[in-house]
């Protein structure tokens, strides 16, 4: 049940929210929980338990963490947890791919599992492992209501594809959350904001990298070839991000306040920036969990680049069980590295468009390697990129361009802080007509944002959530 369908849209959420505005107080609690676990059973009615299970293992290692706080037992129990929950992730998630692997080096004949991915489960593990953790460290009050818990496991907005919400952020909100026009009104933009970014922008240049996707890449042109990378960009953003925004819009409508987990990061200027602005979230996660524990950059530079190369496999393959991940990560971290040596100074010296430029060529070339699922095709794809095959432009490539020139071009704009810089001048306009303009903008974009996704929702068939599958 994908936020931008019409079951989500038309059935669930409307009638989740007259229960959950009609119950009173604590009650509200209890409608969230049953109802996320509904949203989830909906797409897995059998990993729910799963999802249940791993809710009642921490909830309870918590309690025994905090009950043994300063002792020995404590760290047993971390550990059971931090165990249980890296066993799940991995069993589910890498099981097939490690067969796969030993079958292929070996030659031998091991029987694949065939076991469908949990939906969400790299990202609730990720939630709920930071929530025993931080109980152990002294930085977060355990829970001792498994309801409450239950509601920051499972809570449908972030379920599914974040952000990675730590329990500190949202543990006043669970007993004591405020629910009033205000919050409603701007989660309700946030929302539809973030549906347009989906339905109007991520689906539609989506349905171009499809088609150049599909093609056979060796007969595709450089123009064809670069023009399926930056549609894949511009899809994978909008996509994500716009699930982000309806994730923190619904929360807000709730009375929780989520974190940002994305902050332009087309217009960075050096892939350490970009960084801090993609997955915000999950880039926390990895700082705060791995890298600081590892010694951050507190050990001298060749402990740091050791430090940034683990964090950055773990990375590449917490996306996915496949070599193009793992490569991924590792470009990454080749970059990132680079960064940190001699690079960043280079590019803080340089004119910042420079930097911006070097990014997205660093960006786009990760893109390929992230979207095409075996090592030939992403061979195959940078050649045609690069023009070894040949062809610099071809008719089909002009068609293409002609087609989705304007949609690049709205799509480049809505990637920047443009739009949002643009409505802050108005706003503190002291004309008559610049305030108009803002109050027209504030109050009917959003309406009519939210009309035309909807009806390009009703009317469409290629709706996928890139994220679901990590």
């Amino acid at each position: 049940m994908v936020f931008s369908s019409v079951l989500f849209l038309f059935r669930f959420l409307p009638f989740f929210f007259i229960l959950y505005f009609l119950v009173p107080g604590r009650g509200k609690n209890v409608v969230l929980f049953l109802g996320s676990l509904f949203f989830y059973a909906w797409g897995e009615p059998v990993y729910v338990l799963l999802m249940l299970f791993s809710t009642v293992v921490d909830y309870v290692n918590g309690r025994l963490i905090w009950r043994y706080r300063g002792r020995k037992q404590a760290k047993a129990f971390l550990v059971s947890s931090v165990m249980i929950n890296l066993f799940i992730l991995c069993f589910f998630k890498y099981a097939d791919f490690l067969i796969q692997s030993v079958n292929g080096l070996t030659g031998a004949r091991l029987p694949l599992l065939h076991l469908p991915l949990p939906i969400g489960i790299s990202f609730y593990t990720f939630q709920t492992m930071s929530y025993t953790i931080d109980v152990y460290r002294g930085k977060a009050k355990v829970q001792n209501s498994i309801l409450d818990f239950g509601v920051y496991v499972t809570m449908f907005p972030q379920l599914i594809a974040g952000p990675i919400v730590k329990y500190s952020a949202v543990e006043d909100a669970l007993h004591n959350r405020k629910v009033d026009i205000i919050g409603i009104s701007h989660g309700a933009k946030r929302f539809a904001a973030g549906l347009a970014k989906k339905a109007l922008l991520a689906n539609t240049i989506g349905e171009l990298w499809a088609e150049i996707s599909a093609m056979e890449i060796g007969g595709i042109s450089v123009l064809t070839a670069w023009m399926g990378v930056f549609a894949f960009a511009f899809q994978i953003y909008f996509d994500f991000s716009g699930y982000s925004d309806m994730a923190i819009g619904l929360g807000e409508i709730m009375g929780f306040r989520f974190p940002e987990n994305f902050r332009y990061p087309y217009v960075a200027s050096s892939v350490t920036d970009f960084w801090r602005r993609w997955h915000i979230s999950l880039g926390s996660w990895f700082r705060e969990y791995v890298y600081i524990p590892l010694g951050g950059n507190r050990r001298g530079v060749p402990r740091q680049l050791m430090n940034i190369l683990i964090v950055w496999t773990l990375t590449g393959i917490w996306h996915g069980a496949g070599w193009n991940f793992l490569l991924w990560g590792l470009w990454f971290a080749l970059l990132l590295m680079m960064e940190k040596l001699f690079l960043g100074k280079i590019l803080a010296q340089l004119p910042k468009g420079i930097g911006i430029l070097y990014n997205s060529l660093a960006v786009l070339l990760g893109w390929v390697l992230f979207s095409l699922g075996s090592l030939g095709e992403i061979g195959g794809y940078l050649a045609a990129m690069f023009g070894f095959g040949g062809k610099l432009g071809d008719s089909q490539g002009w068609y293409l361009l002609g087609e989705y020139f304007i949609l690049f071009g709205i799509a480049a704009i809505a990637s920047t802080p443009l739009p949002n810089l643009v409505m802050g001048r108005l706003e503190k306009s002291e004309t008559g007509w610049g305030i108009a303009l803002y109050r027209l903008g504030e109050k009917v974009v959003p309406a009519l944002l939210l009309l035309l996704s909807v009806a390009v929702i009703v009317d469409g068939t290629f709706n996928p959530f890139l994220y679901f599958r990590f």
